[in-house]
């Protein structure tokens, strides 16, 4: 990954992360998504479950029905930031959508569209469907990983460690970390 990329990724998942802390605030569980399109801002959303009374209304979906009415169907050229490992719903729709590149921060063992349920990275929706899938997108997990764990604890320190405790939502022990510019230096993010 080039050094402008790496930048922008950290600026787009930081906001991402800002983003959900505004989610918080609307009454909804820390979860929101930022998409850019060739490396500039396109759109972004926090999770409105609970505010539309809708379980569609993941930020993921809302974040890709906002950038498919702005640029049409195909988000090719399209980056989608999530503080979470989408769940399998949302990879379905971010596969029909075409995004080309997946940024998350922590994994979902339980519910992830790829870890847990291959949505993300699996060959097949492409080559038996080439007319409704592209070819899996980029995925780049556990990015930013600390900042988005330290959201989690300011949410609710109980309920996060409950989550931690259960695996529902975990680091991506086997991410390439380095060291984040806005921690100290014994905590690390991905940047790769």
């Amino acid at each position: 990954m080039n050094e402008a990329t790496k930048n922008l990724d950290v600026d787009l998942m930081r906001r991402c992360i800002s983003l959900a802390k505004s989610s918080i605030d609307a009454g909804e569980y820390p979860f929101a998504a930022v998409i850019a399109c060739n490396g500039a801002f396109l759109c972004e959303s926090i999770n409105k479950v609970k505010c539309d009374r809708d379980v569609n209304r993941h930020a993921e979906i809302a974040a890709v029905s906002k950038a498919q009415t702005a640029r049409g169907a195909n988000l090719s050229d399209c980056t989608i930031y999530s503080t979470v490992e989408p769940c399998a719903q949302c990879s379905y729709a971010i596969r029909e959508a075409r995004i080309g590149r997946t940024v998350y921060g922590l994994k979902s063992p339980l519910m992830g569209g790829h870890s847990r349920w291959n949505i993300l990275s699996d060959p097949d929706l492409s080559k038996l469907l080439p007319e409704v899938f592209r070819p899996a997108p980029e995925i780049v997990s556990g990015f930013l990983q600390n900042e988005v764990e330290a959201l989690f604890q300011q949410w609710n320190p109980l309920i996060w460690r409950i989550i931690k405790a259960r695996g529902i939502f975990v680091s991506d022990l086997g991410a390439n970390n380095i060291c984040s510019p806005s921690h100290g230096g014994g905590q690390t993010d991905k940047f790769a």
